[in-house]
């Protein structure tokens, strides 16, 4: 896996513990390990300025989603066994840390949990999930809650 996190929000974030978040949900979704995807984290006038040209919204959202290359979770995208094949752009996750910590506020956890949440939520929608019938928005929120739950688990272990 590829993962690029470029934090240019000019608040304080954890990259490596969001890669490494990342490199967790796209192994467990089974991504090939040789996609590429980026995490971007981006002030407020950044993320008003995305939200309003891509969304026709206005001020600025908590995550937005540019998928690339078309990747599923468990789908090998191209090669055979002869030739193998070229890592896939699975595109770019945008983050908005101001926003994560007003929503963590009401939510009543912290800011790294809420961008952990906000990550997972953007790969998703990556890799073709959506909640805009109630059937999708069970399926999505179920997966993110079941892969941020062994996330932590996986953190709480000692390592050896």
């Amino acid at each position: 896996m590829s993962i690029e996190v470029l934090n240019e929000s000019g608040s304080e974030a954890d990259e490596t513990a969001l890669s490494a978040l990342a490199a967790h949900v796209l192994e467990k979704l089974r991504v090939h390990p040789l996609a590429e995807l980026s995490i971007v984290l981006v002030d407020e006038d950044a993320m008003s300025e995305l939200h309003e040209k891509w969304m026709g919204e206005p001020g600025p959202t908590d995550v937005l989603s540019f998928p690339m290359d078309e990747l599923r979770p468990g789908h090998v995208s191209g090669g055979t066994e002869d030739a193998p094949p070229d890592p896939a752009l699975l595109g770019d996750v945008v983050l908005c840390p101001t926003v994560a910590v007003q929503q963590a506020k009401k939510a009543g956890h912290s800011a790294e949990d809420e961008l952990h949440l906000l990550c997972t939520h953007g790969i998703l929608h990556l890799l073709g999930y959506d909640h805009a019938e109630p059937e999708e928005h069970k399926e999505m929120f179920g997966l993110q809650a079941e892969l941020l739950a062994s996330w932590r688990a996986a953190r709480a272990r000692p390592s050896s």
